[in-house]
């Protein structure tokens, strides 16, 4: 089953542009993926599983990168 999922990343830190960009770049860097980044979210297109996996294990590195999230 494919899926479409609308993310927004909300970092609560003053320099968060960085952890925006790194977390992007890494479901780009996804062959599996169709990523499209506006000025306010990104979607996140394909396999089910395959977003899913791409979501849990980007949000999960990038916690500890650059701390806590609402």
């Amino acid at each position: 089953m494919d899926i479409g999922v609308e993310i927004s990343l909300y970092p609560l830190r003053s320099e968060f542009v960085p952890a925006i960009r790194a977390f992007i770049a890494r479901l780009n860097d996804d062959p599996r993926l169709k990523v499209v980044t506006n000025s306010l979210s990104t979607q996140v297109f394909g396999a089910y599983e395959e977003v899913m996996e791409a979501l849990r294990t980007g949000a999960a590195r990038n916690v500890p990168e650059s701390g806590a999230r609402i």
